[in-house]
């Protein structure tokens, strides 16, 4: 079970509770924060002191007063108004995020909300309820307020959720649940809506597969060494020492493991002086886009232990302060970051593709037909590659660099990051296909050099892999290999360099 205590939440505690469903519990100390904040808003309350959220409109309507009787109404109003959400649902693990990352926020105890709201979204998670929530209509300031609304629309039961594999409305599982409807009370809608949650969520996500990505682009890189007899010395340990970039350095420790004791793998003037870049400079590629990964790393876990709602309350309600902690630029740039690092495996992988398919660049059968003229073997698996490759390039664009005021220009500038964040995410979906034509390629290519030449551990990918895509014998369609491939890359896991000790470069 993970604590949740509003500041020590990790990316894999968050992969616990969103891949592996572990329970969530929330922290004694937290929820006496969380009681504090709420003293607070109760006596602002009494008071009949003027705070933005608690007794006035929203954006524009910030200079609003709320009578006292409609204080209540007024939370209601803003989910419901706000629930403005199109297009595609996120993925449901996105929303299990969601709601993960939003009650921890509210456990800091800045956002005035009483313990029922934190109490409800434990028990979302823990009774496996998921807000469905669509993708499009936030701006990435004022918070992701259209996808949040959606989440808060589930805790007043409306709105409809992902529960038991099915989609259905929030009454009728709460009624199936015998759980009551919350009516939400001053500040509630607002602490609910306003944060970066869609987005870091998003974000998330993106990195968990996005890090297992980069580790599947090693295996199937060192494969592809050795269809196409590389030359293991551009990996060796002095060059990248040379340059100092730890990740890189690393890219080209783990291509030495895991090609460790390969007969297909060549020296220097062999066969040819030097490889072409797609496979001499892997640990310089792969290396640069994990020193983004390292970077975007660093920025979730700030943000998903962040208070990015408004305003904030402090000193026990003393000092309560509008501010602009939901503006989501640190994960918009972050994610258009991501964006850029990712797309670079697909770029490389792709041009390595060619190089195993194209007759001109290597020794192999024509694009690795059985009946090369009869049949056109991998020839379009290529054509898909650069397709999707191309179609990288343009969700690579920035979505950060772009704003558009809102709310009559009292929100004159904004992020943009959950639209960095779902481009991102499809990206990532792209670079898979990209990976798995490589390794279908790949895995032809070391079959004409003899599998039993290969090192043990690509061999035992080169069987694994082979479960799943069986030799090309003759011409079939490769589309549906495509997509079994990609969906074994999807769940493998490949984040560990193969338990031995490194033997020395010399002895490879």
């Amino acid at each position: 079970m993970v604590e949740l205590t509003g500041h020590s939440l990790t990316l894999e505690q968050i992969k616990r509770v969103c891949y592996d469903a572990e329970l969530v519990s929330i922290s004694k100390d937290s929820i006496k924060k969380v009681e504090e904040s709420r003293n607070a808003v109760e006596k602002i309350v009494s008071e009949k002191r003027i705070i933005y959220g608690i007794n006035t409109g929203f954006g524009k309507f910030s200079d609003v007063m709320i009578a006292d009787d409609d204080v209540n109404d007024l939370q209601l109003n803003l989910i419901r108004s706000h629930a403005c959400g199109v297009g595609d649902p996120f993925p449901e693990v996105v929303c299990r995020a969601m709601v993960l990352l939003r009650l921890n926020a509210l456990l800091k105890g800045y956002s005035g909300i009483r313990t029922i709201i934190a109490e409800r979204l434990a028990m979302l998670l823990n009774f496996g309820i998921h807000p469905i929530i669509p993708q499009q209509g936030s701006l990435g300031a004022s918070g992701d307020l259209a996808p949040l609304s959606h989440l808060a629309l589930v805790l007043v039961g409306e709105g409809k959720v992902h529960y038991n594999g099915k989609i259905c409305s929030t009454c009728e599982v709460y009624k199936k649940e015998g759980i009551d409807p919350i009516v939400l009370q001053a500040k509630e809608g607002l602490a609910l809506i306003n944060g970066t949650q869609a987005m870091t969520a998003m974000g998330v996500i993106n990195w968990l597969e996005a890090t297992n990505l980069a580790f599947q682009s090693d295996w199937i890189a060192a494969m592809t060494i050795e269809g196409l007899e590389g030359i293991i010395d551009a990996f060796h340990p002095a060059i990248h020492e040379a340059r100092g970039y730890s990740q890189q350095i690393d890219v080209a420790e783990r291509m030495r493991i895991i090609l460790t004791g390969s007969k297909l793998i060549t020296r220097q003037g062999e066969k040819r002086v030097q490889d072409a870049y797609s496979l001499r400079c892997i640990p310089q590629v792969h290396g640069a886009s994990w020193q983004a990964l390292d970077y975007i790393k660093e920025k979730l876990e700030i943000e998903v232990n962040a208070a990015t709602d408004n305003p904030l309350i402090f000193d026990g309600g003393e000092t309560v302060i509008s501010g602009g902690n939901f503006h989501g630029q640190p994960i918009a740039i972050a994610m258009d970051f991501m964006k850029i690092a990712i797309a670079e495996f697909a770029n490389i992988s792709e041009r390595r593709i060619e190089r195993l398919v194209n007759p001109q660049l290597n020794d192999l059968p024509p694009f690795l037909s059985a009946q090369p003229g009869l049949q056109s073997g991998a020839m379009i698996m290529q054509y898909c590659a650069a397709a999707l490759v191309s179609e990288n390039k343009t969700l690579a664009h920035p979505a950060s660099v772009d704003s558009i005021p809102s709310s009559a220009n009292q929100e004159d500038h904004v992020s943009m990051g959950t639209i960095a964040a779902r481009h991102a995410h499809t990206i990532i979906q792209n670079v898979r296909r990209v990976l798995a034509i490589e390794c279908i390629c790949a895995l032809q290519a070391v079959q004409y050099r003899g599998i039993e030449k290969m090192a043990p551990d690509t061999r035992r990918f080169y069987e694994e892999g082979r479960k799943i895509v069986p030799s090309i014998t003759e011409d079939r369609v490769f589309s549906d290999d495509i997509e079994r491939m990609t969906d074994w890359l999807k769940q493998a896991t490949f984040s560990l360099i193969p338990l031995k000790k490194e033997n020395s470069f010399l002895e490879n």
